[in-house]
């Protein structure tokens, strides 16, 4: 009869305290890695997932609603490679009762909405929340599904590396579970996330050894990433070996099958893309941005005063066509995109690999000998709130008296406010040259807005950022220089001084000057030089791959200069390595990013600049051709006039345009990130500073040029009609 497991565990913790009693000695402290797991998942895990675990408990208690046994194993498995604390039951209750709630809301909006303004139905409303809602419940049910594709998709991206610092370690020690352990503690979440949980559920009694928890942790990738799972049972082999050499092939195969893995599936991945990215452009930007050339026509039939429909109806149906519904669809075509990218490199948050860092994404100022810290949104929404309350200044001027029937053109037809009598006592506007001009604000509020809070929250990271890249670039070589000095027995603190004066100039050069100043003027050893957290040179140049690098010189050098010496050498080939194919990988997206990257800085906001401008033509053409003057000027011929109704205002035509241009921005830059670098958050953040500036302020100069030009064409054409 088998002894139970906890019965085995019981009986060896009394023999170990008895031994420690009778031996005077206490047996070694294993690290507690499931307070660590425990403590770094709720500090890794995002404010909303929080919110998220909280709505499906609360959804639960209320609905009580389970899926059935196979739809239940699939979310389960989702929800455990996202790490979220939920049931499949409250997933299921929550993706039903959200959409009630959005429905019921949406409906009572409508209602209120349609009695504000006096005039439409709330059925449009209705059935648009109807639909929203519909979407909703696509998106909660599916939600964990998403979360789950988004965590493999970061994790990923740092699978190469994780190999990388697992194959390190293990070329001078041959354990795996301190070798997990380091990888852990220097890849960053989540895939460290999911390193410490395969040494928690060892602790916790789950699995007996460390190899069979990785292998239930890699029976989650089988299906995603067979390169990865490979790699790890070569590194597995590698203790089984028994020869050296054999050992230190099988641990070097191990990182090349990762390496070649990687490359053959960004291959397919990058000739595969060219499709979905076209039919991307086409449906997120050319034929919807097209459609604005028609919609000022179609809304001039339908608002025919006073039975026709009201145009600030119009406006919300379009905007909530624009900046609601469409942005959705190219949101979730790019996240479809990105959900099949294969394993890749990216550049992690240097505020994740050093904490202390993260006071510089907020704006920093002195006050005396003091320093104080203001968040970023709080500069951007006071910006674009006083911007927008610009932007407003026609509703507003003409609330309080402004812009009446009396008001006198400029430019021949044009007027500044040209509020139009849609029935007595009620005016709709404004239309005139003027207001349009003023509602280029709108878009400058969010795209400058936007801008500012992500050029605040990344330009002094993003230096720091560089710095280690600059270093990560020319480390190898200064590692095989290193690796050399060690293996002609030179001590760590000489070599260390040799490969600084070598390499004159350079970052490596300031990197290995810091430890041996340190070493040299405050007496401090190798590990105290790199590691020390107020003067160490590691502060200065903050990245997993070098702490990694200098954490094993540590470790092996306490072995004598000829392990740390083989240890440097390796290293070096391994970053060569993968520099290479990391470089052979750019080369394999570069056609397709390219195109993706005008279409943000040029071709987008041109197109739609071009588009507004013609559209606010129209509307002028056609609301002088509603007027009196017109009948009069050309009698009879001029019949077609009472089928015209005022159309949609350009004031709130560009306010719709450009807050569908800036949302365009948002989302294909996103994607042309995740394209190129996977989940890098930090140069996300960076390419929106810079592409959300320059694509609104472009998209603003055309349409203003733009609208101009055709207006001033609109009044000449109006004029030899007779129109003035």
């Amino acid at each position: 009869m088998a002894i139970p497991k906890e019965e085995v565990q019981k009986i060896m913790r009394k023999y170990t305290q008895q031994l420690d009693k009778n031996l005077g000695t206490a047996s070694p402290v294993e690290p507690i890695y499931s307070r660590h797991y425990q403590e770094f998942r709720e500090e890794y895990q995002p404010p909303h997932l929080n919110l998220y675990e909280k709505a499906c408990k609360i959804a639960y208690n209320i609905l009580k609603i389970r899926p059935d046994q196979k739809s239940a194993q699939k979310i389960q498995q989702d929800i455990e490679m996202a790490h979220l604390n939920i049931t499949p039951g409250g997933v299921l209750s929550l993706a039903i009762f959200a959409p009630l709630i959005v429905f019921i809301v949406g409906a009572l909006l409508s209602f209120l909405v349609v009695s504000l303004i006096g005039a439409g139905s709330p059925m449009f409303f209705i059935l648009f929340f109807l639909i929203i809602a519909a979407a909703v419940f696509m998106v909660f049910n599916r939600l964990p599904s998403f979360l789950a594709v988004n965590y493999r998709l970061k994790a990923s991206n740092q699978m190469v590396q994780s190999v990388f610092y697992v194959v390190t370690f293990m070329r001078h020690t041959s354990n795996l579970e301190r070798a997990i352990n380091f990888a852990a503690d220097h890849v960053t979440p989540p895939l460290a996330l999911d390193l410490k949980k395969v040494l928690w559920d060892v602790e916790t009694g789950k699995f007996d050894t460390v190899i069979h928890s990785l292998e239930a942790y890699l029976e989650t990738w089988k299906t995603y990433n067979k390169e990865f799972v490979e790699a790890f049972h070569l590194i597995e082999s590698s203790l089984y070996v028994p020869s050296e050499a054999r050992r230190l092939e099988a641990l070097d195969k191990a990182l090349n099958v990762i390496l070649d893995g990687t490359y053959e599936k960004m291959l397919h991945y990058a000739q595969n893309l060219k499709s979905p990215i076209t039919t991307l452009f086409m449906m997120g930007v050319i034929l919807p941005v097209l459609g604005l050339v028609i919609l000022p026509l179609i809304t001039t039939f339908m608002s025919k005063p006073p039975n026709g429909t009201n145009p600030y109806i119009l406006a919300v149906y379009i905007g909530a066509l624009y900046v609601i519904a469409l942005p959705a669809v190219v949101y979730f075509l790019g996240k479809k995109i990105l959900a099949s990218r294969p394993t890749g490199y990216g550049a992690v948050d240097v505020t994740d690999i050093n904490p202390k860092l993260k006071k510089y994404k907020k704006v920093m100022f002195n006050v005396g000998n003091k320093t104080y810290y203001i968040n970023p949104a709080i500069i951007a929404i006071v910006t674009g709130c006083l911007m927008f309350i610009l932007g407003l200044s026609p509703v507003i001027l003409h609330a309080v008296g402004f812009g009446g029937p009396d008001e006198v053109p400029f430019m021949g037809v044009h007027k500044f406010f040209d509020y139009k009598e849609w029935s007595a006592g009620t005016f709709i506007g404004p239309y005139g040259l003027g207001a349009t001009l003023i509602s280029m604000i709108f878009p400058l509020a969010l795209g400058l807005s936007a801008g500012l809070y992500y050029h605040l929250i990344s330009k002094n990271v993003i230096k720091i950022r560089k710095r280690s890249k600059e270093l990560e670039a020319e480390f190898a070589s200064a590692l095989f220089q290193l690796g050399n000095r060690l293996a002609d027995g030179v001590p760590a603190e000489l070599a260390f001084q040799d490969v600084s004066k070598s390499m004159t100039g350079t970052v490596s050069a300031k990197f290995f000057n810091i430890a041996v100043n340190n070493m040299r003027n405050l007496g401090m050893g190798i590990e105290e030089s790199l590691f020390d957290e107020k003067i160490g040179a590691i502060k200065y140049f903050p990245s997993s791959q070098i702490i990694s690098a200098m954490k094993v010189l540590v470790e092996s050098a306490k072995r004598g200069p000829l392990v740390a010496s083989k240890a440097m050498i390796n290293i070096s080939k391994y970053i060569k390595q993968m520099h290479k194919v990391n470089e052979r990988l750019k080369d394999l997206l570069a056609e397709v990013l390219s195109s993706m990257k005008s279409q943000i800085r040029f071709m987008t906001p041109i197109i739609a600049g071009i588009v507004v401008g013609i559209t606010s033509m129209i509307t002028t053409i056609v609301g002088q051709l509603t007027s009196g003057k017109f009948s009069e000027a050309l009698g009879e011929q001029a019949a077609i006039a009472n089928l015209l109704g005022f159309g949609v205002p350009s004031y709130f035509f560009v306010l719709i345009v450009g807050a569908y241009v800036v949302l365009l921005i948002y989302i294909l830059t996103v994607i042309v990130n995740g394209i190129e670098n996977g989940a890098d958050v930090m140069n996300e953040r960076y390419l929106l500073s810079k592409n959300m500036v320059r694509a609104t302020l472009m998209f603003v100069l055309i349409t203003s040029i733009v609208t101009l030009a055709f207006n001033f064409i609109a009044g000449n054409i109006l004029a030899s009609l007779g129109v003035s």
